[in-house]
């Protein structure tokens, strides 16, 4: 008896593939069949957005930022690279801005460190002063964001349970 033929590619499997190649159109009918996981990485740790943005697949990674459950910050195995890092890669200077300030808007960490050390600061070239002023900006932000969560956090914890110097006087 013949074997059947091997089944079609899975919606993840499609969905990094629309990521590489910028096809929104597969994009899209992943999206709407659903059964696939926005951050599923393949053998190398890499998700769709790394994909995505590795590769400039700029229609494509609007679309996978938009979705809900997307992991912005994915770290890949064989560089502990996150999409960040491999977008600062990008050749082209104009590619590489669009690409860069989609992720940063997404909330991208500028902070991590891939294999060897370096954030994708580190990574940038010194002549690449729009990016620099770009992850500048980004660090400000965090660190910020996290000052505003840490004071929301004391303000949550309801009277009576802090130190009781604002009743002070």
């Amino acid at each position: 008896m013949a074997t059947e033929p091997p089944k079609g590619a899975s919606n993840n499997e499609r969905l990094l593939a629309a990521a590489r190649d910028d096809n929104e159109d597969m994009l899209l009918e992943v999206f709407d069949e659903g059964g696939f996981d926005i951050n599923f990485q393949d053998g190398l740790g890499n998700t769709a957005l790394h994909y995505a943005a590795s590769h400039a697949s700029f229609d494509v990674l609007e679309h996978i930022l938009s979705h809900e459950d997307c992991d912005v910050d994915p770290v890949n195995r064989l560089e502990k690279a996150t999409p960040l890092h491999l977008a600062v890669r990008i050749e082209d200077p104009e590619v590489r801005k669009a690409v860069v300030e989609s992720l940063l808007e997404a909330g991208a960490d500028v902070t991590i460190k891939d294999k060897n050390g370096d954030t994708v600061a580190d990574l940038l070239n010194p002549g690449d002063t729009e990016i620099k002023t770009l992850i500048r900006k980004a660090q400000a932000q965090n660190s910020v964001s996290r000052d505003d969560i840490a004071s929301d956090d004391e303000g949550e914890e309801g009277e009576g349970s802090g130190s009781g110097s604002e009743d002070e006087d």
